[in-house]
């Protein structure tokens, strides 16, 4: 082990942790846009941080993970959302309410997605990689979904179908913000087209039909430590509620 490693092992407990990976991840993409993701080692991305390869295994398996370091916290909001349901909801919208939640992670960061969304559309091995990624929250919304159609005969044909709709209706609106370099209004983005996954197949009727004069306003009191995914099942239910009365 050398120097800097073993200096490198004591800065990875407490609340050094979340400077440290936020540190990897600014230096490999000041490289990759540097000198491209190919030609970029980790030894490379380590040695610009300032830390050990120890270090960067800590928090990344490999370089490609670097590339997408807020999935996994991603993936976690989106199934704790999914369990949130109370069975009353509609299916369809609670699955689209959990993919608002992803386009919002990368709404959070507009110029580090934009500088992702280019980097990934050069590599190969990213846009393969980024194929994994999507492919296991298309999984986690049909798992979801099988759940809920699980008293239907066609059931896991439709979780399967409904999933991937909703998938290609957020990557679509992802794309169209991403293009506009994160200047468009990605709300409206992915209002419309999780709109249309709705419209297409939710069994309940549309909501707000016959209401386009009236304007609705939802005002929510939540605490700040709320979770983001519980303050969206709340305004979701205000909606609803409203729109039954």
């Amino acid at each position: 082990m050398s120097e800097k490693e073993e200096q490198d092992l004591p800065m990875n407990d407490g609340p050094s942790k979340p400077a440290m990976r936020e540190a990897l991840v600014a230096a490999a993409f000041e490289l990759f846009l540097d000198r491209g993701f190919e030609q970029t080692t980790v030894d490379d991305i380590v040695s610009l941080a300032g830390v050990g390869r120890r270090s960067f295994f800590r928090y990344f398996p490999a370089k490609e993970d670097v590339v997408f370091p807020d999935h996994e916290r991603s993936l976690a909001e989106m199934t704790e959302f999914l369990d949130s349901g109370t069975g009353e909801e509609d299916p369809v919208r609670h699955a689209c309410g959990a993919a608002r939640l992803v386009l919002r992670m990368y709404a959070e960061q507009p110029s580090f997605s934009v500088q992702r969304y280019r980097l990934t559309r050069k590599v190969p091995g990213l846009r393969a990689y980024e194929l994994s990624v999507v492919w296991r929250y298309e999984h986690t919304l049909a798992a979801y979904l099988r759940g809920r159609f699980a008293d239907r005969p066609d059931g896991p044909l439709r979780a399967d179908v409904i999933a991937a709709a909703v998938v290609a209706a957020h990557n679509h609106a992802l794309r169209t913000w991403l293009r506009s370099g994160g200047e468009s209004d990605w709300v409206a983005e992915v209002d419309t087209a999780m709109a249309f996954v709705v419209d297409t197949w939710s069994d309940r009727p549309a909501e707000g039909a016959g209401d386009a004069d009236q304007d609705d306003v939802v005002v929510l009191v939540a605490s700040r430590k709320a979770p983001l995914w519980r303050m969206v099942q709340g305004i979701e239910s205000a909606l609803g509620e409203s729109r039954q009365d």
